[in-house]
């Protein structure tokens, strides 16, 4: 069993712009953001206010005490200064706890938003872009990714910001206190801040390959939890076992390499933060000697030098943090800045009323008649009934460059006409079904619906006039009556009762434990295969559609259930056109006409009776001469 597709390591995008787009999502809740940059602003303040104060407090309260009889008068300035410090650093605390509980807000609404546009982005993408992707590679972007960021919003913006207001603040005080000393801490800051800039730029590709590769372990996780049965079938624990222990090796090769960079910065920083520090106090003192300088500046200073040096500190702590949360952005983004599925059709599916002269008026009101309004480029709009006439005519389609599965494919389907396509696995059969919705696109030739070229449909107003019976039934969710509604969303209690009848669902629906209202998880496990799939025919049912596509929607139903559902589904399929894509030939008898395919190219057609007679390969299909596989 072949594991996913390992995915390169590709160079991180640009910091600075995902900063900023990150930062695009926060300032969207302007009120609360600027509330926290109010009290960050404060915080920054009463932090670089209250260093200041030692100054005074050692010049004018400590040094004129020295060598004197301490009395309750001399020490009231120094009680005076305490007190005023205590209230500084007290509304800086204050500042810090209100933003902090602010910007929890601001962060979760900040992921809601994300979220919010990563699911609707999804939504707007194509089939095919699923088709190249594992689920859990796709799911891994809501959970890793965005958790990630989250930690890195809730820490990182208000730390950035409060780090760039104390930095800014700090030298300021610094400049005023000693402008040599200031020049000296300079210094040491571009040493340190190259060094910072050194290990995280390869700290960062790491984090990007380990977002990748946390990916690819959710989707590997998650393929086998849902192929259990069949691994354990096969035997294949160990196999996979061997390829789970590769794709977790490849996560904890990267995440070593990720953090290894990222965990030697600290202790960096930490030293030669000690160092700018001891060279400070030195040069420092020098100046006290020297009388340049007096203890209380110098006092000031040096507190100002831990000050001016722990944010670049406090960044190299949450260096991990960031790169992470960077990596993770940049993989969120490229899912909503992917392509979505392009839609340049003008022709809108609307409800009509037929006139006494014949002609059709639209109508917002639901008739039962529907039209394709055809706005055309001189102005005038046409209006033509919703009857099902699907023509191909030449059509030449490949999924990618290199492989062609459809060979200039000439049919057609007359309304109410029953179409079925045989064929061996991959002759091409479900492809017609996928382009006849524009799931894909053909590469050549064209496809016309009720004489008007797909393309040129509204893929949402063509798939509202389809409706699809796939083989791997898909249940969400929810009660019976929700899944079966789904087809149709508006539809009464009472269409989907009749929808449940037609599909002969009704009968094992009604003796589940709650009937109609039988919650249904884990995609309909608590039902049979075929219970699953008369379902599956009821939302269909319920739809009403003047086109039905079935592929394979009777192969998890026994002999006697398609007995039984026979009569049910010829109503369904009365003055529809209908494709039906079938292994069981016995099901395509009564087709108006039978396509037989091979290498993408059909080989034979026509009914059934007149196939049997040319004794062609539909013959030996029928006869059991040969085999479908």
């Amino acid at each position: 069993m072949p594991g996913p597709r390992m995915a390169t390591g590709a160079k991180p995008k640009s910091i600075r712009k995902t900063l900023l787009r990150i930062g695009g999502y926060v300032v969207g809740q302007k009120m609360k953001f600027v509330l926290v940059v109010l009290f960050v602003l404060i915080s920054a303040l009463a932090n670089v206010a209250g260093t200041y104060f030692i100054r005074p407090l050692l010049n004018d309260c400590i040094v004129p005490m020295i060598g004197k009889p301490v009395t309750a008068e001399s020490l009231q300035p120094f009680v005076r200064m305490i007190a005023l410090m205590a209230g500084i650093y007290a509304v800086g605390v204050l500042a810090t706890i209100a933003y902090s509980q602010i910007m929890v807000r601001v962060s979760n609404g900040t992921l809601n938003a994300v979220r919010n546009d990563l699911f609707n982005k999804m939504q707007d993408l194509p089939i095919r872009y699923f088709d190249t992707r594992t689920h859990g590679e796709l799911m891994s972007r809501f959970t890793s990714d965005v958790d990630t960021l989250r930690e890195a919003i809730t820490m990182g913006v208000t730390q950035l910001m409060s780090s760039a207001l104390t930095v800014a603040g700090t030298f300021i005080m610094m400049l005023f206190l000693s402008p040599l000393l200031t020049l000296l801490i300079v210094g040491m800051l571009v040493i340190m801040t190259r060094i910072l800039k050194t290990i995280g730029g390869r700290s960062a590709g790491n984090y990007k390959k380990q977002q990748k590769a946390i990916g690819m372990a959710n989707g590997y996780i998650e393929e086998m939890i849902e192929g259990q049965k069949v691994v354990k079938v096969f035997c294949h624990e160990d196999k996979v076992r061997d390829e789970f222990q590769e794709l977790n090796e490849s996560l904890r090769q990267s995440a070593t390499d990720a953090n290894f960079y990222a965990n030697v910065v600290m202790p960096i920083m930490g030293n030669l933060t000690y160092v700018n520090y001891a060279m400070t106090a030195a040069a420092g003192a020098a100046l006290v000697i020297g009388g340049r300088m007096d203890i209380g500046s110098i006092a000031s200073f040096l507190q100002y030098t831990r000050t001016f040096s722990q944010p670049i500190t406090q960044i190299s702590q949450q260096l991990n943090v960031v790169l992470a949360a960077l990596a993770g952005a940049e993989r969120i983004f490229e899912v909503i800045d992917a392509e979505p599925e392009g839609d340049d059709g003008c022709v809108t599916l609307v409800n009509a009323v037929r006139n006494e002269d014949g002609s059709l008026t639209e109508t917002e009101h639901r008739t039962g008649t529907w039209a394709w309004k055809y706005p055309h480029s001189n102005g005038t709009i046409t209006y033509t009934q919703l009857n099902g006439d699907v023509r191909f005519n030449d059509v030449t389609f490949g999924y990618d460059e290199k492989k062609t599965v459809l060979h200039d494919v000439t049919l057609y389907a007359k309304p109410g006409q029953k179409i079925a396509f045989v064929g061996s696995t991959g002759a091409g059969k479900t492809t017609i079904t996928n382009l006849i919705n524009r799931f894909y696109e053909v590469n050549d030739g064209e496809i016309l619906y009720d004489g008007i070229n797909v393309k040129k449909i509204r893929k949402d107003d063509l798939r509202r006039s389809l409706a699809m019976v796939l083989q791997d039934t898909h249940l969400f969710t929810g009660t019976v009556r929700e899944n079966i509604r789904y087809g149709k969303l508006d539809a009464t209690d009472e269409e989907v009762i009749a929808a449940a009848k037609l599909a002969n669902a009704d009968y094992f629906i009604r003796h589940l434990p709650q009937g109609y209202d039988t919650m249904l998880t884990g995609d309909g496990s608590n039902l049979s295969q075929g219970q699953r799939q008369l379902l599956a025919i009821a939302r269909a049912a319920v739809d009403n559609p003047p086109v039905l596509i079935l592929d394979e929607a009777t192969s998890s139903i026994d002999t006697r259930t398609e007995a039984l559902i026979e009569k049910g589904m010829d109503k369904l399929m009365y003055g529809r056109t209908v494709f039906v894509i079938a292994h069981r030939l016995s099901t395509v008898r009564n087709a108006n006409a039978i396509m037989v395919l091979e290498n993408g190219e059909i080989i034979e057609r026509g009914s059934h009776d007149d196939l049997i007679r040319d004794r062609g390969k539909y013959y030996q299909l029928y006869t059991g001469q040969f085999e479908l596989s």
